[in-house]
C-alpha cells in the first residue's frame, strides 16, 4: 500500500487533485505538489477526461449464487427457493471460492468496493475476497427449519467462525446472519441475537421479503414478521435488515426507532414479484439507515449497483406518482455512504480522512456529454462500463477495467458450475 495522486480529476462539479496516503484520503485541493518525503513512493494518475466517485456499498448480496446465474427463470418464490436450496446443497467450498470470486470481479467491475454476504462456506468466501482486495463482511448463516439438531450444529459453526475469523485480514470482517423468522426457530434467534451483542458483531436478516411471509406470520403469531422479530427484543442498530417491502405503518416506526439498517433490492423484488412498494421515505423520516444492495444473481442476475440505484429510483417514482420521489443525492448516498455508515466506517465519500475507497469514471463520452448534470448521467444515462478504475482501501484493484486472474477464474467457474447440475 504505497500513495497515490490523482491530477486533474472531476468531482463536485468541478476539477482538482485528491492525494491518498495508505488508506485514506490525505488531501483534497485545486492542485497537489507533492513533498519530497511523499513524491519516492506515490503513483501519479491523470484524471483528465475522468470524474471520481466513492465506491458502492452492495449490502445484501448471496456472492457464489453467481454459480446459479440464470438457473430458475420465470418461477415463483415458493418453486424458485425449492429449486435454489437443491442446488445449494451440492456446495462445497471449491465451488463458493470460484463463486465468491467471480461475483467480486462483477462487483469491483461495476464500482462496489464494499458488500455484504449472507451464504456459506464462510472461509472458501473470506479467501477469494482477500484475493481481489474488496471490503466485505462474511457469515455463519442460521437456517434451522425448525430442526433442533441443526440448530445446535449452527450455533457451534457461529462460535467456531467467529473464532477464526480473527485472523482474517484487515478488509474482511465476520458477521452473524439470521435467514429469516419463518426458516429459524426463536431459540435461535435470540441465541444469535445475544451472541452478536456478546461479541459487538452485526447481524444480517430478511424481512417481511413477500406478502405470503405476512400472511403466514399474522396466522402463526398474531403480529407481522417485524413485530414478531421486535417483540424478541431483535432489533438494534447492529441490524442489517434485506427487502422490508411488507410493512405497516408500526413496522416502520419500529425499525425507524431502533435505527435498523434496511436494504432495498429492487431488481431482485421485481423479478420474483415479491413487491415493488417499498416505503423509502417514510423509513427515512422514520429514523432508519436506508441502503440499496443487489441480492445474489439467482435472482437478479447481476451485481450492478448502478443499475439497482437507477431501477430505485424509478420504481419510487412511479408507483408514488411523484418524479421528485427519489433525489439524486439521497439515491447515491443510499449506495455508498449509508452502507459505510452501516459498518461505522468512514467511507462512502470523498472527504479528508475518509477511507479511500474511491471509482474513477471515464466521463469522454457520449453519456456524460454534455455533462450539465453529472449525478444524472451516472444513474440514468452511463452503464457500469464506465467504471475505468477501482481503489479500495488505498490499493489499485482494477486498472483500466483490467483485474488480475479475471480470466482463470471465467475459466473455472465454466467447468465447475455443472457440479452442480449433475443428478
Amino acid at each position: 500500500m504505497g500513495n497515490i495522486l490523482i491530477k486533474n480529476i472531476y468531482r463536485c462539479g468541478k476539477r482538482g487533485d485528491v492525494l491518498i496516503c495508505q488508506n485514506k484520503i490525505a488531501k483534497i485541493a485545486e492542485s497537489i505538489e507533492l513533498k519530497e518525503n511523499l513524491s519516492r513512493d506515490c503513483e501519479v494518475i491523470d484524471g483528465t477526461g475522468k470524474a471520481l466517485i466513492p465506491g458502492f456499498a452492495n449490502m445484501h448480496t448471496h456472492a457464489a449464487m453467481t454459480l446459479m446465474r440464470g438457473a430458475e427463470e420465470d418461477s415463483k418464490l415458493k418453486h424458485w427457493l425449492k429449486s435454489i436450496w437443491a442446488l445449494e446443497a451440492k456446495l462445497d467450498e471449491e465451488l463458493v471460492y470460484y463463486g465468491t470470486k467471480l461475483a467480486c470481479i462483477e462487483m469491483i467491475k461495476s464500482g462496489t468496493t464494499l458488500f455484504n454476504d449472507q451464504y456459506f462456506f464462510t472461509r472458501a468466501a473470506v479467501k477469494a475476497a482477500e484475493e481481489i482486495g474488496i471490503r466485505s463482511w462474511h457469515s455463519q448463516v442460521f437456517l434451522d427449519l425448525g430442526n433442533n439438531m441443526a440448530a445446535m450444529k449452527q450455533r457451534e459453526n457461529c462460535i467456531a467462525e467467529y473464532e477464526i475469523s480473527r485472523g482474517w485480514g484487515e478488509l474482511n470482517n465476520f458477521e452473524v446472519a439470521i435467514h429469516a423468522p419463518y426458516t429459524v426457530t426463536k431459540e435461535n434467534i435470540i441465541w444469535a441475537k445475544e451472541f452478536a451483542a456478546k461479541n459487538n458483531l452485526k447481524i444480517h436478516i430478511h424481512i417481511a421479503e413477500t406478502d405470503h411471509e405476512r400472511l403466514d406470520s399474522l396466522r402463526k403469531f398474531k403480529c407481522t414478521p417485524t413485530q414478531y422479530l421486535n417483540e424478541l427484543g431483535f432489533y438494534g442498530p447492529n441490524i442489517i435488515a434485506a427487502h422490508c417491502v411488507w410493512l405497516d405503518e408500526n413496522d416502520i416506526q419500529t425499525l425507524g426507532k431502533n435505527r435498523v439498517t434496511v436494504v432495498h433490492n429492487i431488481n431482485s423484488n421485481l423479478k420474483l414479484s415479491s413487491g415493488y412498494k417499498f416505503k423509502f421515505r417514510e423509513l427515512a423520516d422514520a429514523g432508519a439507515n436506508l441502503c440499496i444492495g443487489t441480492d445474489g444473481v439467482a435472482s437478479s442476475n447481476n451485481l450492478d449497483m448502478l443499475e439497482a440505484m437507477k431501477t430505485t429510483a424509478l420504481v419510487q417514482k412511479a408507483w408514488r406518482k411523484d418524479p421528485s420521489a427519489m433525489p439524486l443525492a439521497e439515491l447515491l448516498a443510499a449506495g455508498s455512504e449509508n452502507g459505510y455508515k452501516a459498518f461505522d466506517l468512514n467511507g462512502g465519500k470523498i472527504e479528508e480522512g475518509a477511507l479511500a475507497d474511491l471509482c474513477i469514471i471515464d466521463i469522454d463520452n457520449i453519456y456524460f456529454t454534455p455533462n450539465i448534470n453529472f449525478n444524472a448521467n451516472l444513474i440514468y444515462s452511463a452503464h457500469s462500463d464506465c467504471v475505468e478504475s477501482v481503489i479500495c482501501n488505498g490499493n489499485i484493484v482494477m486498472r483500466n477495467r483490467e483485474i488480475k486472474g479475471e480470466k482463470e477464474v471465467i475459466e473455472n467457474v465454466r467447468k465447475l458450475y455443472k457440479k452442480l447440475f449433475i443428478k
